[in-house]
């Protein structure tokens, strides 16, 4: 059911040209850039964030990273071939909400929408106050300005998205390839090094390992694992743009996926092993990727490249919101959860509502974290492993139901996941719960309850409308067209020109107020009215107080007990600006008269706009 074809004639989609607009769409190599980004940049905090949690166990606690990094990698390879299943029984997106509404009922869909929906917000305001922290770090003076930093980002990444997303995706190919090549010949040349190349970054820093060591327990072991768990984000983001890629899009974001999942493995695990062959330790103010750097390659040019490619990729790592959700909304849209504009897509094949609204949030997020980070990183991933639990048992149940050549591995495989990132989910949630995580707890419902009143209006209007029922026949009655008018112009021979072209008989009315200045006006119009003649009667409706809604109403329905049958259309001309600033000089009358006959009559409202440029 789609109420958006009362209006247009059309479904939420028809704006959509067919594929053969390919130039617009992704190539595995563009849609890696373009959406994951986010992944990729994970591996700049993923490590860390482990690093950060075995630190209370002092340096034996270190020890177990890379047994926490290899159950991460194991966790991401599950992942990868689930959402690899999920992008081929499910081409037209969504992720996680397309596998839940299959599978797990609406309710479920709706709770795996909102949580993508939260998670894609909060990637765009933690990548950008991210990639901005490092700038500050490097140049301390920009600190203070670090807010209408963070904005300056946010608008230029919009921007670009706007163009399309092919181009967003070239854009980032570059700052994209840098990253990745940065970190493999880091990891390589660590690989050959039996001692630190450099310590320079480190030195004077404090350490961050606990004083009074505690042990090294499961507890610990779970939290370090749900930390980590971090580095995945991003992960689902081309399941949920497959209608982005170009034909055969399963296929191509297939291979995306699988390389996506490839690069971040082998980044994981070399940055892991990295980090136990050099005994580096957490220290305040430096990150464990730059002693890494600094260790493997020393404290030279290449240092500096890789921090700044850190930089660059952390701030742009955003795109892959912009690439995600505004196709996840266009789903929603097209299921009645969110107004229908959120399904159209402009000149380039981006769905431009989608990308302005994601940017708008945002923005206000920004503004309510003063661009700091670390107010926004609690709050961030928690979504995300909702969407990896639902998307998991949701395939669970899906193959079950297909079967199928080794459906019984596939299923095992996705219920392992789904009970590993469900663990991970109630870990990361109880252990942030007080530093914000609240929030998410709290934006979940109310998430899915804006969803559902939703729903329920355009239920509400389709039943109305009796879409999905065939209609009466169409019948030809009786059409009076009323044309309110002020003053006679050219602008109202248009006006009557268009009516009596509509109407069986038209009626044009004037509202007359009791001033005498009003009185003067009108009795000079309905004299030029009479030398002009125009065949269609000019009728003075009285109002004792300047009102102009509210006669003419009342007029209407008047009409409307007398003329039974008639089919009353009120026809307001109104003038369309040449430019938008003129639009502040127009009085507003005709939205006054259409405001006041829309909410107290049944008549049918025609506001006819003419650019002056038309106008004989």
């Amino acid at each position: 059911m789609s109420v958006l074809a009362t209006e247009s004639g059309t479904a939420p989609n028809a704006e959509e040209p067919p594929d053969s607009d390919a130039r617009h769409k992704l190539t595995a190599v563009t849609g890696l850039a373009a959406l994951s980004l986010d992944a990729m940049a994970s591996v700049a905090y993923g490590p860390e964030a482990i690093v950060l949690v075995l630190a209370a166990a002092g340096g034996y606690g270190l020890g177990f990273t890379l047994p926490v990094t290899v159950a991460i990698a194991l966790l991401l390879a599950v992942l990868v071939a689930s959402y690899r299943q999920v992008i081929a029984a499910f081409p037209d997106g969504g992720g996680s909400y397309a596998v839940a509404k299959a599978h797990l009922g609406r309710r479920t869909s709706l709770v795996a929408a909102a949580s993508l929906v939260l998670d894609y917000v909060l990637n765009v305001a933690v990548a950008v106050t991210a990639g901005v922290a490092a700038l500050t770090s490097a140049f301390p003076a920009l600190y203070e300005d670090r807010l209408w930093l963070c904005l300056g980002v946010l608008v230029l990444i919009t921007g670009v998205n706007l163009r399309g997303i092919v181009d967003s995706a070239r854009a980032f190919i570059a700052p994209t390839a840098v990253f990745i090549g940065s970190i493999l010949v880091l990891i390589t040349v660590g690989l050959f090094r039996d001692s630190p190349a450099s310590t320079e970054a480190a030195a004077g820093h404090a350490s961050a390992l606990a004083d009074n060591a505690t042990t090294v327990g499961a507890l610990l072991l779970l939290k370090a694992f749900a930390s980590g768990c971090s580095a995945l984000t991003g992960v689902e983001a081309i399941a949920n743009a497959v209608p982005s890629f170009r034909s055969p899009a399963a296929r191509r974001a297939q291979h995306a996926e699988v390389a996506l999942g490839a690069l971040l493995g082998v980044m994981l695990i070399g940055l892991s092993v990295l980090i136990s062959r050099f005994g580096l330790q957490p220290v305040e103010g430096v990150t464990v990727l730059a002693q890494l750097a600094d260790a493997s390659i020393g404290h030279n040019m290449g240092f500096y490249v890789i921090q700044f490619a850190t930089m660059l990729l952390l701030a742009l790592s955003a795109n892959t919101s912009f690439g995600g959700l505004p196709v996840l909304l266009k789903l929603l849209a097209r299921d009645n959860y969110l107004p229908h504009v959120f399904g159209l897509k402009a000149d380039r094949q981006v769905h431009r509502h989608g990308i302005l609204a994601l940017a708008a949030v945002s923005a206000l997020l920004l503004v309510f974290s003063g661009g700091d980070t670390n107010t926004l990183v609690p709050l961030f991933a928690i979504g995300v492993f909702i969407g990896f639990t639902v998307a998991q048992t949701g395939m669970v149940i899906h193959w079950r139901r297909v079967r199928g050549r080794r459906w019984k591995g596939k299923a095992l495989l996705n219920g392992v996941g789904a009970l590993l990132t469900g663990v991970s989910a109630v870990v990361v949630t109880a252990g942030k719960f007080q530093e914000g995580a609240w929030l998410i707890v709290l934006a979940l419902p109310l998430l899915v309850a804006a969803f559902e009143i939703v729903h329920r209006a355009y239920t509400r209007i389709g039943e109305r409308l009796g879409l999905g029922r065939i209609p009466e026949t169409p019948h030809r009655d009786r059409s009076l067209v009323i044309v309110p008018v002020s003053s006679l112009s050219r602008l109202t021979s248009e006006a009557l020109t268009a009516a009596v072209s509509l109407g069986d008989e038209v009626r044009a009315i004037t509202v007359r107020h009791t001033d005498p200045e009003d009185r003067t006006r009108t009795e000079a119009l309905m004299m030029d009215w009479a030398l002009w003649n125009p065949g269609v009667p000019l009728v003075q409706l009285e109002s004792a107080h300047r009102s102009l809604g509210r006669p003419i109403t009342t007029y209407v329905r008047e009409l409307s007990e007398t003329l039974p049958g008639t089919r009353i259309t009120v026809l307001i001309p109104e003038v369309e600006p040449a430019r938008l600033w003129q639009r502040l000089l127009q009085n507003q009358r005709g939205a006054v008269v259409a405001h006041a006959v829309r909410r107290d009559t049944d008549a049918v409202i025609c506001r006819l706009r003419f650019q002056l440029s038309d106008l004989p």
